[in-house]
């Protein structure tokens, strides 16, 4: 059997990457995996004056679409927003006739600075991460894309350079895998979020 790769584009947004204590770490990671593409949006994008023609043609030449972005305020960067808004536009994602992204995978690559047990009906959040995640996935499913568990990093005000590291060789293995069709689909519907996968 022939081996096909997915091709794996990161919409990496942080607007304070140069304070990045993870994020950074994350994308070093997997930065020269082969088919593995990286857009930071704050770097293209300085001035808010997304080029959605070219933004979209790297979502047609990509098989997984990855929205990588610090947890701001429980949802993502005002950049990453302005895209969603701007690129992911009624007759190309969207609509009767826009099913350019059918078919393709989308997740969330979230950091966030609390532990993992504040977020959880008892916990200050009350929430799960995956819960507020709910925009993202419908987001996905508009857009006639699988949405995928989410890759959570918490606790990143505390986290230690270790733990750092541990997340960001899971985070290789999950993208690796992703890439090469390893993970079956059986397997991804019972998992909550991809770092609990032993891979």
């Amino acid at each position: 059997m022939r081996f096909i790769m997915n091709k794996i584009l990161i919409v990496f947004a942080h607007p304070a990457f140069q304070k990045s204590k993870v994020n950074k770490v994350l994308l070093e990671m997997v930065r020269n995996e082969r088919g593995v593409t990286i857009n930071s949006l704050y770097d293209r994008y300085p001035d808010f004056y997304i080029d959605v023609i070219a933004e979209q043609q790297l979502l047609l030449e990509h098989d997984i679409i990855i929205w990588q972005h610090p947890f701001f305020w429980y949802s993502g960067p005002a950049l990453l927003k302005e895209w969603f808004d701007l690129v992911l536009q009624h007759g190309f994602a969207y609509g009767e006739k826009g099913l350019k992204l059918q078919g393709k995978k989308a997740m969330s690559v979230i950091t966030t600075g609390g532990r993992q047990e504040v977020y959880c009906a008892e916990g200050r959040n009350h929430f799960t991460v995956n819960e507020f995640l709910v925009p993202y996935r419908q987001s996905a499913n508009l857009c006639h894309m699988d949405y995928l568990p989410p890759f959570v990093v918490y606790g990143t005000y505390s986290i230690k350079p270790e733990e750092v590291l541990n997340e960001a060789l899971k985070f290789k293995k999950v993208i690796c895998a992703l890439r090469d069709n390893v993970i079956d689909d059986t397997t991804l519907a019972k998992t909550g979020y991809l770092n609990q996968l032993t891979l």
